[in-house]
């Protein structure tokens, strides 16, 4: 009877060891611990979320896309084609708009519409309403602020 006792003893000591083993040695939100956080919730999961639904909402067509203002530097005559809702402003250089028979890109700062060939204002916030082609052509050298989804041509 006492090497039954004994043998039980052993085998839940193992067992308990195999367990707290587990426990403290396992990486926390790896395989052996998934739990998911809020904070990684709040901060990982749902921007990429949000960007990847606004990217096919948009046509899915970026070649870059970007949360907050990114700072991008376009050489004369590279185009520049924006996903709808994308916002820009022009910091440096000059471009010409490319609009569609459908209107322009909106100039927010004085509340219109720069049609097809306007010269693109500096230091405005332009909005591209939609995904049709919409964008700029530079004339020189332009350091523009962007944010939302855009490609070169």
């Amino acid at each position: 009877m006492k090497n039954k006792w004994l043998k039980m003893i052993i085998a839940v000591a193992a067992i308990l060891s195999v367990l707290g083993a587990t426990l403290v040695l396992a990486e926390p939100g790896d395989t052996d611990d998934p739990v998911v956080t809020k904070s990684y919730i709040v901060d990982v999961v749902v921007p990429q979320l949000k960007a990847y639904v606004e990217q096919k909402m948009s046509g899915g067509t970026s070649d870059s896309y970007s949360e907050k203002f990114s700072v991008v530097n376009v050489d004369a005559g590279q185009t520049v084609i924006f996903d709808a809702g994308a916002e820009f402003i022009l910091r440096k250089g000059n471009g010409v708009v490319i609009g569609t028979e459908k209107g322009g890109i909106a100039d927010t700062t004085y509340g219109y519409d720069l049609p097809d060939g306007t010269e693109l204002p500096s230091n405005h916030m332009l909005i591209v309403p939609v995904n049709d082609g919409r964008g700029f052509t530079a004339s020189n050298d332009v350091i523009v602020m962007i944010k939302g989804g855009y490609s070169y041509r």
